[in-house]
């Protein structure tokens, strides 16, 4: 692949691979088996369906390579499958152009050909088509074609229908009926000679209507999905849609349009600083206009004319011309006022640079996409929402494909709906929670969901905060150290902080191969651990009428050629990134098959894996730790990239923690304001919706004259201060409430407080997981505290805190097993601020 899958992507693709092991065995058209791949819109799975077909053909460790195999593709439009293949050239390395073929009205063959992908509409299938029409001209229709591909090659026929929810819908009518055009597919058709799909695979947003029509027929369903929550931690779809509307009603349409293009405005603004800060192509974010429809006599009931002057006025400058383009379907350039705009398909709107503001009526093109289009204003009426949340999942991929942490406004959606209330609002926003038409982007209201800027003057502190450290439990697919050096040493080249790193640290490892292939043959083991790979024992079986009698001698023939080059290949992908290759050139000088069998053996010893795995561990660690200093100068994805690499280790890893100029936060209109927070709204305040322990702790820490500062650490925020623990086996994040800034004469401290219930089971735990924190991190920190409300001796309640900033309090909770334990050294050693 051109492109990196993302962790969740990969994780799918892995689920693909061992749902098809399972099915290919069994599949025929006797016992069809059907893959139900559910994703949410926005997730990529046409990006996941395209390493699939590149493994397919070219096979993964423990996923044989089928080059013969067929693929074909259904969708219920010609420009979805257009759509498509262009994603499959762009994205795929290894499958070529000429392997993509689209079948058209002209196509005639017995069976589809090994090797290829084809691409089919339904709208080609009708009873009245050529390609399912028996003719002079045509020896096969479509239907025999499939029906002869299936039959010859169930387990290498590959029928994926995309969207798979789209017409497959029966009521007892369209049972007793007909049958639609997919359903043929996977029930099969006598009428027409076709036979039932023995592999078919669904890709859909929403799995319910696919597998339920299956539930009727003899199919055997594999089901790989794809959680909503993995699609929003990836940053491929906006975090937020905020609504705008009007508290009351009245006319006031042509002003929220004035506040829709001033928001416009800025988020140009913001999208070109950051572009320019990143050293990448400047993000031009594109206002998206839904008119009201017309009559026999107008175009549209909304006027255009006033629209595109208030336009003009908000942005205080001209449009420019070409500026402007609609997407009505019935209208070429239309005459507004004095204004000439132009039209333009949907699928052309995001890739003409021209194109900033976009009028069109109910909704865009089936499968338009347009990360550009960031703000939307619609004069509809509120019975109109449904459309607006079928437009709206189309509006929010993100226009780089990731999540921008340097300014979280960049990570909205606004929408504004002059003609809507608070009870129609809600109705949209609960259409934006279907997850069949919208990616699960967080929705509300623009009154709840802000944004916050660093407070002013509070520059030293941010930049007193740039030596802390924080962990991302869980928060990358973990990856080899030999994959991680690898990606280090070409990353460190990359950015020319070490030019000749990549070079150093493939010599290192091959070096390593070598010592290990070396110790290999000095404890005897290599040579029968070889004979395995390039010899293959045979015994002789003589049937002598009903009586069998086996030869009592074996003899050894020499493994082909072939063989030896799969299993060379196989051990590539073991030890990744070309390492394999890098080994046989560097003994280029010995037999080549000889280096290879060397090779093979390596990447199946168990015990040298393991020693070359510690060596790539250690030597990450050190250059890692060497060139941080230089990684934090970096523009913000390079630093994700590094990060991302130190995370992908087997046991949770520090990164530094930066946090962004602005941050997205949630809280109520009337939300109690505080004091000396680090971020604050527009207005210059912070408002939160604290409990009630939060609260009393806050009061407590800013009646000291020497705090400075404070920050809501928000639970699973990209930015958060996050620490780990174990529970049960397994490691979990927490996210300490509270980080206090005080400042002395040496400068500031940052206090970790953390008030936590004592009756919640995971007590223990996490006071466990806060000592070995500060244990390894006590010098970066000032006070480590769980805090627990209690009644004292004077019969009042307050806040009791143990600090485990302390060595001699961490030492007695490192042991604990048990919320018992933590109880009594609470008693014991927990103090009244």
């Amino acid at each position: 692949m051109k492109v990196p899958l993302f962790d969740f992507q990969q994780d799918a693709l892995d689920m693909m691979h061992t749902k098809l092991t399972q099915a290919q065995p069994f599949a025929s058209v006797d016992n069809p088996q059907a893959i139900s791949f559910s994703a949410p819109t926005g997730s990529g799975k046409t990006i996941v369906m395209t390493a699939l077909f590149e493994d397919i053909f070219f096979g993964e460790p423990g996923f044989e390579p089928q080059p013969d195999a067929v693929i074909l593709w259904i969708s219920d439009m010609p420009e979805l499958n257009k759509q498509t293949q262009l994603k499959i050239e762009g994205k795929s390395d290894r499958i070529r152009v000429r392997q993509l073929v689209t079948i058209d009205s002209n196509f005639d063959a017995e069976r589809l050909a090994g090797g290829h992908i084809y691409f089919i509409n339904t709208q080609k299938l009708g009873s009245d088509k050529l390609l399912t029409r028996e003719g002079d001209s045509r020896q096969h229709t479509l239907w025999e074609t499939l029906t002869n591909t299936a039959k010859s090659a169930p387990d290498r026929f590959y029928v994926v229908i995309d969207e798979a929810h789209r017409g497959m819908l029966r009521t007892d009518r369209e049972a007793k009926t007909a049958q639609t055009i997919l359903q043929k597919f996977l029930l099969g058709s006598e009428q027409d000679g076709l036979c039932r799909m023995p592999l078919v695979l669904g890709m859909t947003a929403t799995p319910r209507r696919f597998e339920g029509l299956l539930a009727g027929t003899i199919h055997t369903v594999h089901k790989v999905y794809v959680p909503a929550e993995d699609v929003r931690e990836s940053g491929l779809i906006k975090d937020r849609i905020l609504i705008h509307f009007p508290e009351s009603g009245g006319q006031s349409e042509m002003t929220l349009l004035a506040e829709a293009a001033k928001r416009w405005q800025v988020m140009q603004e913001r999208w070109a600083g950051y572009c320019q800060s990143e050293g990448i192509e400047i993000v031009h974010p594109i206002l998206v206009i839904q008119v009201e429809d017309g009559t026999d006599k107008i175009l549209t009931r909304t006027d255009l004319n006033s629209a595109l002057s208030t336009l003009e006025n908000a942005t205080e400058r001209p449009l420019r011309a070409g500026e402007v383009a609609h997407a009505f379907h019935d209208s070429g350039e239309i005459q507004v006022g004095n204004r000439s705009v132009r039209h333009i398909e949907a699928s052309r709107i995001e890739d003409d640079p021209e194109v900033n503001v976009v009028l069109f009526k109910m909704s865009l093109s089936t499968g338009w996409d347009c990360p550009r289009a960031e703000v939307m204003m619609s004069f509809r009426r509120a019975q109109d929402h449904t459309y607006i949340a079928q437009l709206l999942g189309r509006m929010v991929r993100t226009p780089l494909a990731h999540r921008v942490e340097k300014d979280a406004a960049l990570n909205d959606v606004h929408l504004y709906l002059p003609h809507y209330d608070e009870e129609t609002v809600n109705a949209v926003i609960q259409d934006l929670k279907n997850v069949e038409d919208v990616p699960p982007t967080e929705t509300g209201v623009s009154r709840e969901l802000v944004t916050l800027q660093r407070r002013k003057g509070t520059e030293a502190i941010f930049e007193a905060m740039k030596d802390l450290v924080t962990y991302r439990v869980n928060a990358v697919r973990r990856q080899s150290a030999l994959r991680r050096l690898m990606g280090l040493g070409r990353g460190l080249a990359h950015d020319r902080i070490d030019e000749k790193a990549q070079e150093q640290v493939t010599q290192e490892i091959v070096t390593w191969m070598i010592e290990q292939v070396q110790r290999l043959h000095e404890a005897g083991d290599f040579e029968d651990r070889a004979k395995q790979i390039t010899g293959v024992d045979l015994r002789t079986i003589a049937l002598h009428g009903t009586i069998v009698a086996e030869s009592k001698t074996a003899y050894t023939i020499d493994a082909a050629l072939a063989d030896i080059e799969r299993h060379f290949a196989q051990a590539g992908r073991r030890l990744s990134n070309g390492l394999h290759m890098e080994y046989w050139r560097a003994r280029r000088e010995q037999d080549a098959t000889a280096v290879k069998v060397e090779i093979i053996v390596l990447s199946q010893n168990h015990e040298g894996m393991t020693s070359l795995e510690q060596l790539a561990e250690d030597e990450f660690n050190r250059l890692y730790e060497q060139h941080k200093r230089e990684i934090a100068q970096l523009g913000e994805q390079r630093r994700k990239h590094y990060n991302n690499l130190r995370l992908a280790a087997a046991a949770p890893e520090t990164i530094p923690w930066i946090l962004p100029e602005s941050i997205p936060f949630k809280r109520t209109p009337k939300a109690p304001v505080f004091e000396k927070h680090l971020y604050l709204e527009e207005d210059n305040t912070f408002r939160a919706n604290l409990g009630t322990w939060e609260k009393g702790v806050l009061e407590e820490e800013l009646a000291d004259l020497s705090v400075v500062a404070w920050l809501r650490n928000v639970v699973r925020q990209r930015w958060s201060l996050e620490i780990p623990y174990r529970d049960g086996g397994e490691v979990k994040p927490m996210f300490p409430d509270l980080v206090i800034v005080r400042q002395d004469a040496k400068g500031f401290q940052f206090d970790i407080l953390e008030p936590h219930d004592p009756s919640r089971k995971d007590n223990a735990v996490k006071a466990v997981g806060l000592a070995e924190f500060a244990e390894k991190h006590w010098h970066l920190f000032g006070r480590i505290q769980l805090i627990r409300k209690q009644r004292a001796p004077d019969g009042q309640d307050h806040y009791y805190r143990l600090d485990l900033g302390k060595e001699t309090v961490r030492k007695k909770v490192l042991p604990i097993k048990s919320n018992d334990e933590l109880d009594r050294i609470f008693d014991q050693e927990a103090k009244v601020k």
